[in-house]
């Protein structure tokens, strides 16, 4: 179901992983990939067994556009203890911005419930949707 591109990214990733000595170019021909295809994903896409044993969530939260509203929702998250894999944040719009947040919650104090309860109360957050889960 996934695109062609993302299922040759995990496979770029799985070579690069199990030869260090092999270069980006290498990996992306050998597997069919453009490298500007690979560099747009490689942050995104991990295989599934890796999703499960590190324990990877991703995250939509819709922020208010407010000075420090960003560092806010960065703090709460380190506080948990959970570590942030990939971030992208779009051009505010209308007073609000989306945050997409991959993050590794293996070493987290708490549930990944409770993570979601303290980001909606967080006073710049407008909502937090869970839209992926490894675990």
């Amino acid at each position: 179901m996934l695109p062609e591109a993302m299922l040759r990214t995990v496979e770029a990733k799985r070579m690069l992983e199990n030869d260090p000595r092999l270069r980006i170019n290498e990996v992306v021909r050998d597997a069919g990939l453009s490298r500007s295809a690979f560099y747009k994903y490689k942050d995104g896409v991990f295989p599934f067994s890796t999703m499960m044993k590190e324990k990877i969530i991703t995250l939509t939260v819709h922020l208010e556009d407010q000075s420090g509203a960003l560092s806010k929702l960065l703090s709460l998250v380190a506080e948990t203890g959970a570590n942030v894999l990939t971030i992208n944040q779009t051009i505010p719009l209308q007073g609000r911005a989306t945050i997409t947040l991959t993050i590794e919650t293996a070493a987290m104090t708490g549930d990944v419930t409770v993570l979601l309860r303290k980001l909606q109360r967080l006073e710049p957050v407008f909502k937090v949707e869970l839209i992926g889960s490894g675990a």
